[in-house]
């Protein structure tokens, strides 16, 4: 099975020192949405969150040696799916942002962990259980 995505827009921040995950992130940055997926934005609204999913594009290719990882903040040996390290079998992030702002292909986001340029998949309403 061959599975082929393209991204939907670009991240974008001037932020030189990006944190490692949106959880401890009060950083500030904006989707800039392909024109073809404006009418997808609608209902999206300053003060809710949202899920974004993304491509790690500068991230090192995977090789099996990495199914174990040592994270830097954890310290010790964890599997790749128990953690949130860019360096897995399939390079694709998740983060819950706050969107701070909406004009017309433009999502303003706070508590972003991404660089400029990533490449954005999917964005998905952020539903509390």
């Amino acid at each position: 099975m061959k599975i082929t995505m393209n991204p939907i827009g670009y991240f974008h921040t001037d932020e030189t020192e990006i944190p490692r995950h949106w959880s401890i992130s009060d950083e500030r940055g904006w989707i800039e949405i392909d024109p073809q997926y404006i009418e997808g934005m609608k209902h999206i609204r300053a003060g809710q969150q949202i899920v974004v999913i993304f491509y790690f594009h500068r991230s090192d290719a995977f090789t099996k040696d990495l199914l174990v990882q040592t994270p830097p903040h954890k310290g010790r040996k964890m599997g790749v799916f128990s953690i949130c390290s860019p360096r897995r079998p399939n390079p694709v992030g998740l983060s819950v942002l706050e969107v701070t702002g909406v004009r017309v292909n433009r999502i303003d986001v706070n508590h972003i962990d991404m660089i400029d340029g990533t490449p954005i998949l999917d964005i998905k309403p952020y539903i509390a259980a």
